[in-house]
């Protein structure tokens, strides 16, 4: 089922699962407008949520409530690109008739299938690799024919409807989705590679390094790694801005999924959602730069982020 907007697919699927009373088990790290859906639009009709660490799976079947209706995921997560084991949440939904909710938006259906592993309902923002220009908004909600019914009762209340020429926008970036996410995924890695390697790094954040904390989970539910990584600086927050500054091939700009290269200074960016402490609770420096890395050349991306690098000497 297609929506106006990412956030139009999960707002509309939230709330055909829960009602007043309900109670959901979601992750600390988020897309900041699913935080706010979180924390400021459920409890305005009585529904609880309880928000853990998605590294520790034991974490979702200890929040859990005897009127816990939902567990909503995010894998990898935005910007420190943590994962869910999403097996194991899907066996915990199944276990005790929960439904199971995962954004998939970073990997693309492409680098990983949550409903392969058992997850009930997966939802993307369009906007971003399904489009791959930059050019539209759209939402898409994917699961079992039952679900998507339900969730088409209240996406007619809701009226979050795709107009027909994002539809058209959408179509014809899936048609080349496939052998986008390829030459993103491997970008990226090379990217990341480089990014390690210098000293000005203080720590990269991408599950196809063998550094990653979650390296094996990554490899076991994951074809691919995604284009999206991030980088804290040794410098910080000042280092941030002047390698921001200093970049040419790179834009900064806060989306993601398109053919460019853009860039966003993930601890200044992500305090429009969250107080500083509960950032650096979710591994948000202020040093931390997020890349949703592009198509262009592999060596001129490098070497982009090089001279911005090496300025900071």
């Amino acid at each position: 089922m297609v929506t106006a907007s990412g956030m139009g697919a999960v707002t509309t699927a939230v709330l055909s699962i829960l009602s007043q009373g309900s109670h959901v088990v979601a992750q600390r790290s988020h897309y900041g407008g699913t935080v706010s859906l979180l924390q400021k639009l459920l409890p305005n009709f009585g529904i609880e949520v309880t928000q853990v660490d998605q590294r520790d799976e034991t974490a979702f079947e200890q929040a859990l409530r005897p009127n816990t209706k939902l567990i909503l995921a995010e894998t990898p997560s935005n910007p420190v690109m943590a994962l869910t084991d999403l097996s194991a949440i899907a066996s915990l939904g199944k276990s005790r008739g929960i439904t199971t909710l995962v954004d998939n938006t970073f990997a693309t259906p492409i680098n990983q299938r949550p409903l392969d592993l058992g997850c009930d309902l997966v939802f993307h923002s369009a906007t971003k690799y399904f489009g791959g220009h930059s050019d539209l908004l759209a939402g898409v909600v994917m699961g079992s024919t039952a679900l998507i019914t339900k969730i088409w009762d209240t996406h007619v209340i809701m009226g979050s409807v795709l107009g027909p020429f994002d539809a058209w926008l959408m179509l014809r970036g899936l048609r080349t989705l496939a052998l986008r996410v390829q030459q993103h995924s491997q970008n990226a890695m090379a990217l990341a590679q480089f990014l390690e390697s210098h000293r000005e790094v203080k720590v990269v954040h991408y599950p196809g390094l063998k550094s990653h904390p979650q390296h094996e989970l990554a490899c076991k539910q994951m074809s691919g790694f995604g284009g999206m990584l991030s980088f804290e600086l040794q410098g910080g927050f000042e280092a941030a801005d002047r390698v921001l500054r200093g970049l040419r091939l790179a834009s900064h700009a806060a989306s993601l999924g398109g053919v460019e290269t853009l860039v966003v200074h993930a601890g200044a960016n992500f305090l429009h959602y969250m107080t500083s402490e509960e950032a650096e609770s979710v591994g948000i420096a202020p040093g931390l730069i997020r890349i949703s890395v592009g198509l262009e050349g592999r060596d001129d991306l490098i070497a982009d982020f090089q001279q911005a690098l090496d300025a900071l000497r």
